[in-house]
């Protein structure tokens, strides 16, 4: 698969001082379409969604992709990276960039963080597209039951043993097919690693939002991989039987990362979403 081109990175400041590294795709007028990446070693938002962006801006929409607080190349406080301090630095974001309504795209963590933003500022978010969402479950359960996230979690960021080679260890429990692990992309995401604050990790709380899924009246899509060894399939099921809107997409030989493994599919039934739901 070709590697698409990083657009030139930009940053703004959000919540007082903190810097967020993001860019930018598509017609500035176009509907804005926001992606918040997942977590993990070495995480960040263009090598989430590298293989997303450019189908989305050529289809008219305004993609914007961030570096998440802690991740990419936006600045990583030693701070508690609670839900609430992620939905407010992506609507400070929002604020920034004079974005009144937009729709979301979150894979995993991301996938959390959207649903805390419907919830928390519903008339600001207009449609979710998720994928192995986040925030189903509680952390014991993804730290007891799910191996990519003990994996993840086994050695610590700042520790010697946390070298490339285990990093690809992790990174291909991602993935059904581990061809998507490439040098390159393990390259760059130890050059991001190496710059993480480990308090990310160690001192992430995302609370289960299970029972408060109703409440979330936008229209959903979710994409979620039938191998998923990071965020349990039961997931798709709790989200089509609680939210009024959704309908969900599951896949075979797929793990955590839909729109990679799955990307024709997932951008051209993702884009559909969105026309088929004008706002």
């Amino acid at each position: 698969m070709t590697v698409p081109a990083k657009p030139q990175s930009q940053q703004l400041k959000v919540l007082d001082d903190l810097s967020i590294h993001y860019c930018e795709l598509g017609p500035a007028d176009g509907y804005p379409v926001m992606f918040l990446q997942g977590s993990g070693p070495g995480a960040s938002g263009w090598l989430n969604f590298r293989y997303n962006a450019y189908a989305f801006a050529e289809a008219g929409y305004r993609a914007i992709i961030p570096d998440l607080p802690g991740f990419g190349d936006s600045d990583k406080p030693d701070t508690d990276y609670t839900l609430d301090f992620f939905v407010s630095a992506v609507m400070g974001m929002a604020d920034q960039l004079d974005l009144p309504r937009f729709a979301l795209v979150g894979n995993s963590l991301g996938g959390a963080i959207s649903l805390g933003l419907a919830l928390q500022h519903p008339q600001r978010v207009s449609h979710l597209i998720l994928m192995g969402c986040g925030g189903l479950e509680d952390q014991i359960t993804y730290f007891q039951t799910m191996p990519g996230i003990q994996a993840m979690t086994k050695v610590p960021l700042d520790s010697p043993d946390f070298t490339p080679a285990y990093l690809k260890e992790v990174l291909q429990l991602i993935v059904y097919d581990p061809g998507f692990i490439t040098d390159e992309l393990i390259e760059e995401r130890f050059r991001v690693l190496k710059t993480q604050n480990s308090s990310v990790f160690k001192r992430m709380v995302i609370p289960n939002l299970t029972d408060q899924l109703a409440r979330i009246t936008q229209p959903i899509l979710g994409f979620w991989g039938g191998q998923d060894r990071f965020c349990p399939v039961s997931g798709a099921e709790k989200i089509v039987t609680h939210c009024p809107d959704a309908q969900m997409i599951t896949l075979s030989r797929c793990g955590h990362w839909a729109m990679i493994e799955h990307a024709d599919l997932f951008n051209q039934r993702s884009i559909e979403f969105l026309e088929s739901n004008p706002v």
